[in-house]
């Protein structure tokens, strides 16, 4: 056994050429990395102390160390906002060929009374996704789009009302025609939310009481944001996609529950 390990130490000791291996050839390899764009349902959140969080945030956890994930997803951010505020320029300064870039947005494109912010479904929003998908095809990378999550918003009947519907079907359409990866996750969410009703759904979102945080003395109801369990939830769901439909990054999956 002791001589073993003498020899794989004087194998590590020898210079490149002299096992063969050209000289200036790297032995390392390069790690995959998938990049995700988005709004604050998919953005890290920095404030532990508070439930909130991201999806994307939660999506490192079912991933092995082998893939590198880069969350660029901001709160409030829209398609026109990120791309005004130079965070998409950024984001192609820094693609890599092969590299995934993971899109979604919705929540803020649909701010009609904030022009910094607002992407029409029929107009903007497919025109901006469509540049996108052509920018990162342009530097090497691999673009990839997911509709976004469902607010919980029921009726007095227990409906959920779907405000963002036709955003989602402006996504599909541009995935259809620039034939990009589609990960539907808006029906599914909402399917989701309807099967679990407005009761059972509410764990899913923040839901906070009141006298516990300073920012919020009278407690706060959120039914946009994802509490821990709702951003645990929506990246199982990609996971699974991932998985079901065996993507290249399903290959990095090591494991589908926390």
């Amino acid at each position: 056994m002791n001589a073993f390990f003498l020899l794989c130490s004087l194998l590590l000791s020898l210079p490149l050429a002299a096992l063969g291996i050209p000289a200036g050839t790297s032995t390392d390899q390069p790690k995959p990395r998938l990049h995700l764009v988005g709004d604050s349902t998919m953005a890290d959140k920095t404030n532990l102390a508070y439930p909130e969080r991201g999806w994307g945030q939660l999506l490192r956890e079912f991933f092995s160390p082998q893939l590198t994930l880069i969350n660029h997803a901001a709160n409030g951010r829209s398609t026109l906002r990120f791309l005004n505020e130079g965070r998409w320029q950024l984001l192609l300064s820094d693609l890599g060929e092969d590299d995934y870039v993971l899109i979604q947005f919705a929540h803020n494109d649909s701010k009609q009374d904030d022009p910094a912010r607002y992407a029409a479904p029929d107009s903007t929003y497919p025109q901006l996704l469509t540049r996108f998908i052509r920018d990162v095809r342009a530097k090497g990378g691999i673009p990839m789009l997911a509709t976004s999550i469902c607010r919980r918003n029921f009726n007095a009947g227990g409906q959920l009302q779907d405000d963002l519907a036709l955003y989602a079907k402006a996504m599909r359409q541009v995935a259809t025609q620039e034939q990009v990866e589609l990960f539907d996750l808006h029906s599914w969410h909402c399917a989701e939310l309807q099967k679990l009703g407005p009761a059972a759904s509410q764990p899913y979102f923040i839901q906070v009481p009141a006298g516990l945080y300073q920012k919020f003395p009278d407690g706060k109801t959120d039914n946009t944001h994802l509490s821990v369990q709702g951003a645990t939830l929506v990246a199982q769901q990609f996971v699974q996609q991932l998985k079901q439909r065996q993507h290249p990054l399903a290959a990095y999956v090591w494991r589908e529950l926390l």
